[in-house]
């Protein structure tokens, strides 16, 4: 089957190179320096604080099923997100394979005030400066596209821009990925290679995990009794996305699923 995921990775790094050309890495440095009240929401609080711990994910379309909510209006969903009780936000910022933009990062940050999470193939510290400027909270670090240096360079970056960082592994390979700064960690369910999901991979990589780390699983999840099961595993955060959006009413089926959750 097509790797998708490094199909991605390779357009992305073409097009950050060309972003750079057009806004220069020096031009966001300056205004970063001239933006020093930029709010943040600690995602890692956020979700260990929270009962139901879901992230609630903007995401109009996916590589693998295509348009799931094309005319989605970042807007209403993001601030449907919160009043309905989401924990906190993803906003795919990929625009070529998800339909996202840095834009509707820019939106949602203003729209809401829980943690936001950029979810973007970030390959470059550029991308990390973008998310910052943008007022996002946190960035997603996906482990099988950057190098294991990468990881913690770009973790050291985030942290000193006050981010918060979802280091996210798809298998047990991947635990190298982890160093005393990942305090947040998510196991993908979906293999990105093929887009095959599954969701016994989050039960089998707990045993893998730091206790005193913040635990996410990610992708493939639609049954409140399993999300009681991963929280009984020791998950406290369940990143959601195409179960809420492609329901056209992604903010009344949040709340729904919170309900369930509750009463399971």
């Amino acid at each position: 089957m097509k790797d998708i995921l490094s199909e991605i990775i390779a357009h992305k790094r073409i097009e950050v190179e060309r972003q750079k050309r057009v806004v220069p890495f020096t031009e966001l440095e300056r205004q970063l320096s001239q933006n020093e009240g930029i709010a943040f929401h600690s995602l890692k609080e956020s979700l260990e604080r929270s009962k139901t711990g879901i992230i609630s994910e903007f995401k109009r379309r996916s590589p693998s099923k295509g348009w799931l909510h094309q005319d989605a209006d970042i807007d209403f969903v993001t601030k449907e997100y919160e009043l309905a009780g989401a924990s906190a936000l993803s906003v795919l910022t990929d625009e070529k394979y998800f339909g996202g933009t840095l834009n509707d990062l820019k939106t949602a940050t203003k729209n809401v005030q829980i943690p936001v999470m950029r979810k973007e193939f970030i390959v470059d510290e550029y991308q990390i400066y973008e998310a910052k400027l943008a007022g996002a909270s946190a960035i997603l670090l996906i482990a099988a596209a950057i190098t294991t240096e990468e990881s913690k360079r770009f973790t050291e970056l985030a942290s000193q821009l006050q981010l918060d960082v979802l280091l996210e592994l798809h298998d047990q390979k991947e635990t190298d990925y982890i160093t005393p700064l990942n305090s947040v960690i998510g196991v993908n369910n979906r293999n990105l290679g093929s887009f095959v999901t599954d969701l016994q991979k989050s039960f089998r990589m707990a045993e893998l995990l730091p206790k005193d780390a913040v635990w996410v699983s990610e992708s493939g999840i639609s049954d409140a009794g399993v999300v009681k099961e991963l929280r009984d595993a020791g998950y406290k955060g369940f990143l959601i996305g195409e179960y809420f959006m492609k329901s056209g009413r992604p903010g009344e089926r949040l709340r729904d699923f919170i309900q369930q959750i509750e009463t399971v």
